[in-house]
């Protein structure tokens, strides 16, 4: 037997070629071109405010070691592995790439260059946490503000890149202890790294045109109080890209704020104020404003509240600005709930499933417990979700208690009804039971907006996106109670303009929402709904008769309209259903041409609904420019008590940059 092993091992070191230095560097060389091509980043720096070979690789081991957890087995084992990496891997410089471009240089790579030399005893005590201030005071200060949660970063639309981009072709190694020398096969020019489509879908429309009075007078919408555009332009612009044009719907962006509309008396839900005023981007032209704000009952009044968290738990909701923000979100929305109010939650991916019977909000730990145990993975099967959550609901609600399924979801449906057609028809068909759907968006990527626009407006519910922690608050506890309890329902404007007076006009926005004018009448059709303290914002954009800004030249045959001998422009019609009720009711007053100044809260809002058409193209603003935006939002912010409208303004320069 022993002869037979000596015979084995003379072949195989008889069929181990010596060692060659020469082509153990070329291959070294090569695998580092290949390396850099593969992550599409040979000619520029990769942005990170860590600088220096040694402190990125402590700082990455250590974060390794947080993850695993028995950190005191692994400790030796991973020190060894990382002072190895030091040994074999070339240090060189770090590569940049333009996050909006991807584009790299052609030339030659640069010569690497040797940083300060680290003693291996301190390498190994930087990896086990020992000496962590002292690798850090190596590299240059930065100073920098931790978020409360760190969003995963958003790369370019169009582009998503996954984790095994850095590819090569490695044959060879080691045996019996002698070093071989390494094949390697150079990667193709332009496989530099492996991306895939970005899948993000948006529920949008043309611009709407403009109308010539004489032939359609009249102009009816939905009304909307979703915010979702904003926060999906603001995630955008703040990832360093513009947002995709048909993520922008103006209406959205000028809603987002809230604003101190005059509130109607004891006995009405709504009052609604009309303001006239010179537009800010052509002279010839006028704007006119409806601010509606609804009644805010009182909160300690409200009924017991049955609230299902139908949470998406499948495989894409795993970044961290998706299932860990949407739990946290979640935590803020518990700390307002009563003790008599009960929380149910129902997951979906692959297949669905209740994880938390109903249960009472005093129970915090447990519904805590509860959330905190769910780990993203899977596909996304929404129907069954759907189904069940609305299943669970129904066993929930009694007389006088307000239900509410919240679906938390990236809006990646791919399992079930994945149509927005099918499903706006199947929680249509659930929403005459009382229990209404609001849906909140997380994360970027395969954001599927249309789909959750689909079932907010069908759902008698909203839809809100939450990109920050912040966003969080605003939405699940600054205005709570406007999401979740509803003082009317299938909310209607119509407006028929005066040909005598106004020559031209358009609506700025509500592209998603248009009706047919029969249908203002017609307490069939569903409409928007409005909740409690909610208030809601239209604009028109109108041209006076004999203004020198009428875009529509005079018809050879068409007769000049009747005088109708008043000063009205238009008349404001507002058909509402109160909740649980059949029949509508009408609000409607005259429009005047002068009719009440145009306070901050109204240029405010001109600003943002002039960001959101540039956005958009603006294709009727003229010359006027993101720097003109700005200065009117500036003139405008008024009592700005959470800051909202001086983020704005960082928007509307963000944007301006980018747009160069």
């Amino acid at each position: 037997m022993t002869d037979e092993f000596d015979d084995l091992k003379a072949l195989m070191d008889a069929a181990t070629p010596a060692p060659d230095a020469r082509r153990r560097a070329e291959n070294l060389e090569l695998a580092q071109e290949n390396f850099m091509r593969a992550q599409g980043s040979r000619a520029g720096m990769r942005p990170t405010v860590k600088r220096g070979l040694m402190v990125r690789m402590t700082e990455g081991a250590k974060s390794m070691l947080n993850t695993l957890s028995h950190r005191g087995v692994l400790t030796a084992t991973t020190a060894i592995a990382a002072v190895a990496l030091v040994m074999i891997v070339p240090q060189t410089r770090d590569y940049v790439v333009d996050p909006t471009t991807w584009t790299e240089s052609r030339g030659a790579l640069p010569k690497p260059e040797t940083s300060k030399t680290d003693d291996e005893a301190d390498v190994l005590a930087s990896l086990l946490g020992e000496s962590a201030e002292e690798s850090v005071a190596e590299t240059q200060p930065v100073t920098e503000t931790e978020p409360a949660i760190a969003p995963a970063a958003t790369p370019s639309p169009g582009v998503q890149f996954s984790k095994d981009a850095g590819r090569f072709g490695i044959a060879g190694g080691a045996l019996n202890g002698t070093e071989t020398s390494t094949s390697i096969t150079p990667l193709p020019e332009d496989d530099r790294f492996v991306s895939n489509p970005n899948t993000e879908s948006f529920s949008n429309s043309d611009t709407n045109s403009l109308k010539i009075t004489a032939d359609e007078p009249v102009s009816t919408f939905s009304i909307d109080v979703d915010t979702a555009s904003y926060s999906i332009v603001r995630s955008s612009l703040l990832n360093g890209y513009l947002p995709p044009k048909d993520a922008v719907r103006v209406e959205e962006m000028v809603n987002y704020f809230p604003y101190a509309y005059p509130a109607p008396d004891r006995d009405t839900p709504f009052r609604s104020t009309i303001t006239v005023s010179p537009t800010p981007w052509n002279e010839g032209t006028q704007l006119v404003h409806i601010g509606i704000q609804g009644a805010l009952p009182e909160i300690e009044d409200r009924p017991p509240l049955n609230l299902v968290f139908l949470i998406d738990t499948s495989g894409s909701m795993q970044d961290a600005n998706k299932l860990p923000l949407l739990k946290q979100s979640f935590r803020l929305l518990l700390s307002e709930l009563r003790p008599e109010d009960q929380v149910s939650i129902v997951t979906y991916a692959g297949s669905a499933g209740q994880v938390l019977e109903p249960t009472a909000a005093s129970e915090r730990t447990k519904i805590l417990n509860a959330l905190e145990q769910l780990e993203a993975g899977g596909s996304t099967a929404g129907q069954a979700g759907l189904q069940q959550a609305y299943q669970v609901a129904e066993g929930m609600a009694e007389e006088g208690d307000v239900t509410r399924v919240v679906l938390a979801t990236d809006g990646d449906f791919n399992v079930g009804l994945s149509d927005p057609d099918a499903l706006k028809n199947f929680i249509a068909s659930k929403r005459d039971s009382g229990t209404f759907l609001s849906v909140l968006g997380f994360g970027r990527g395969n954001l599927d907006d249309a789909t959750m626009q689909a079932l907010a407006q069908n759902g008698n519910g909203q839809a809100a996106y939450v990109d920050t922690l912040s966003e969080a608050r605003k939405v699940l506890v600054d205005q709570l109670t406007g999401a979740l309890f509803p003082i009317a329902n299938d909310v209607k404007i119509q407006v028929e303009f005066n040909p005598a007076q106004i020559a031209e006009y358009r609506l700025i926005g509500y592209e998603t929402r248009a009706l047919r004018r029969e249908d203002f009448s017609n307490d069939q059709v569903d409409a928007g709904d409005i909740g409690a303290g909610h208030s809601v914002t239209a604009i028109y954009e109108v041209t006076p008769v004999g203004s020198d800004a009428i875009r529509n030249s005079s018809l050879r045959y068409a007769s000049d309209p009747e005088p109708s001998g008043s000063d009205e422009i238009g008349y404001f019609k507002l058909r509402y259903k109160t909740p649980g009720a059949g029949d509508s009711q009408l609000i409607q007053q005259p429009i005047l041409p002068a009719q009440a100044p145009a306070n901050d809260d109204v240029k405010f809002s001109y600003a943002i609904a002039g960001f959101g058409q540039l956005l958009r193209g603006g294709s009727y603003l003229g010359d006027w420019s993101y720097e003109d935006a700005i200065a009117l939002a500036n003139t405008a912010k008024g009592e700005d008590p959470f800051g909202y409208r001086v983020e704005a303004i960082t928007l509307m320069r963000l944007a301006e940059a980018l747009s160069r």
